[in-house]
Order: structure tokens, then sequence, then C-alpha cells
């Protein structure tokens, strides 16, 4: 199940609006029953019903499987030095498409860490 802040932030997206410059005008808590919203102050924009925000749990799911498999790869890629490194090497080969080790090296990781 997606996170509720997770479905407050694509509600703001879907709403012109982001988390980033509205977080200070919403309040989520959780009060032992579940993650509500316990204040809404968001100019312009009237607080999410029940059934809007149930309609971002699909949605919320796969930015949320999405950002795990990121950070995930994230660890996985060689550093920025490293990867230039390889580019550097493979155009001086000539291996600059699906031959080269930069190339490889990031389809292994994506592949190991596939978003479907």
């Amino acid at each position: 199940m997606a996170m509720l802040k997770t479905k407050v932030e694509l509600y703001l997206i879907a709403n012109s609006k982001t988390w980033d410059a509205e977080k200070n005008n919403i309040k989520l808590v959780n009060d032992g029953s579940g993650d509500t919203i316990e204040t809404w102050n968001v100019s312009g924009l009237s607080k999410p019903t029940d059934s809007e925000i149930a309609s971002y749990e699909t949605a919320g799911n796969t930015v949320e499987s999405n950002s795990v498999i990121d950070s995930k790869r994230i660890t996985e890629y060689l550093s920025w030095n490293e990867q230039l490194d390889k580019l550097w090497h493979d155009i001086d080969d000539g291996k600059l498409d699906k031959t080269g080790s930069w190339y490889t090296h990031i389809k292994s990781v994506k592949d190991a860490n596939s978003k479907g």
C-alpha cells in the first residue's frame, strides 16, 4: 500500500503544485489507526477527499517501487569518474555502441534492477 505522503505528492502534481513548495502547508499524522491529513492550507487547492487519495494508490505503488529500484541502481553504478573513463576508452577503441564497456555495465545494472 502506497504511503499517504506519496499519494498527496501525486495529487499535488496533478494539480500543478509540488510537495517541496507546499510541505509547510500540509501536516500528515498517524494517530495509531493510520495516516491522515491533519492540516491542509494549500492556496487554491482543496484538501483531497478520501476517494481522491485512494485513486492514487496504483500510481503511488509504482512511484515507491521505482524509488527502491533507483536507489539500488545508484549503489551498483560505477562512480562518475569511472563511467567517464569507460566512455573515453570506448570512444578511443571505436566502441561507442552496445559492445562498449560503459554500455554493457549500465545495461547489466538496469537489467538486474528492472522497473518492469
